[in-house]
């Protein structure tokens, strides 16, 4: 018989600027794919997303896997990563969320995605949500001891922070940063009751153009380029992080400084499901103007996220605003050091 009692909203983060340190903590690295509950109640499995709906349609060949387990009944925590070349992919990740299930198998045969374990709620008859993480964990390790079919992963752990200050160091490609999780609490659903932190980073880009804000006829937000081998200007994102009392004077500055086309490689505003009116208008500038801001992870090339203006970089020649400041993903060597650490 198929499991369907909803499964409970995963067990969340709260962002911290500092790993917790002394005794007790669980450390793990924070994956960067998409999260996901994955159940099975004797029947079919059902992947379950943050938000509670459902993936298993997207990735089919993850359900496939989890069917050929031993286990007939068991809920798991983890994340949907995917392996493309030699580094994850969250793009990958992103396209298949696709309409098409033709598209969809295509994709699952030609880049599969694996499953990330890091917690186990129930086991068979047995819920284990309300034993310590600690019980958790070793129950896990034995479940997955038991399993070992290919696609399916067990996320390392560790007590030690200062291993885990080294994942941190690392982190900007596969890894999203460090979770640190209490190894006496019980899982506790929608809470944020584990902390995360994130590596932030910083790149010099280009203003290759800007935005109007939604409602005044002064700049919104920055649009950041990086130049290429080939000496192109592509766009990688923006900043909206500017003072209020700094609008008008930038303003005047940068409607002086209009001047087509500004990306010379890829630029902003391209037709997609996602786009607005509003989001395909901007401005182009002459590159010019240089900036150095904070950011989080890079997909495709990209700023994932909207960055934090930091300052203005007036002593940097455009020209040496490259991809090559922005952290490469981890490699599977990399990966192989983590799971052996």
């Amino acid at each position: 018989m198929a499991r369907t009692q909803a499964p409970p909203a995963p067990m969340e983060a709260l962002l911290a600027a500092e790993l917790p340190d002394g005794e007790g903590w669980q450390y793990e690295p924070k994956w960067d794919g998409f999260r996901c509950l994955a159940g099975r109640g004797g029947g079919k499995v059902e992947l379950t997303s943050k938000s509670g709906k459902p993936l298993g349609r997207y990735f089919p060949e993850v359900v496939a896997m989890l069917e050929t387990l031993k286990e007939k009944h068991f809920l798991l925590d983890g994340e949907l990563i995917l392996p493309v070349g030699d580094s994850l992919s969250f793009e990958a990740l992103q396209m298949r969320l696709h309409p098409a299930e033709s598209r969809i198998r295509k994709l699952s045969r030609e880049t599969p995605a694996e499953f990330m374990l890091f917690d186990l709620l129930s086991l068979g008859a047995k819920s284990l949500a309300s034993q310590p993480l600690a019980d958790r964990r070793a129950a896990l390790e034995k479940f997955y001891a038991r399993q070992r079919v290919t696609g399916l992963l067990l996320s390392p752990a560790t007590r030690d922070h200062d291993a885990a200050l080294g994942w941190l160091n690392r982190s900007g490609g596969a890894l999203d940063g460090v979770i640190a999780k209490r190894l006496d609490l019980e899982y506790r659903p929608g809470e944020r009751a584990m902390v995360k932190v994130k590596q932030q980073r910083t790149a010099d880009c280009v203003v290759g153009g800007f935005r109007y804000a939604e409602k005044k006829k002064e700049v919104g937000s920055l649009l950041l380029g990086l130049y290429d081998g080939s000496g192109l200007l592509h766009h990688v994102g923006f900043t909206s992080a500017l003072k209020a009392e700094d609008r008008p004077a930038l303003t005047d500055q940068l409607e002086a400084m209009v001047e087509p086309p500004g990306f010379t490689g890829n630029a902003p505003g391209g037709p997609s499901r996602w786009s607005t009116a509003r989001s395909m208008a901007w401005q182009p500038l002459r590159p010019e103007l240089v900036v150095e801001v904070r950011y989080d992870q890079v997909t495709g090339r990209r700023f994932r996220h909207g960055t934090g203006l930091v300052r203005w970089r007036p002593d940097k020649d455009p020209m040496q605003c490259t991809f090559d400041q922005l952290a490469p993903g981890l490699r599977p060597s990399e990966l192989a050091e983590l799971f052996a650490a």
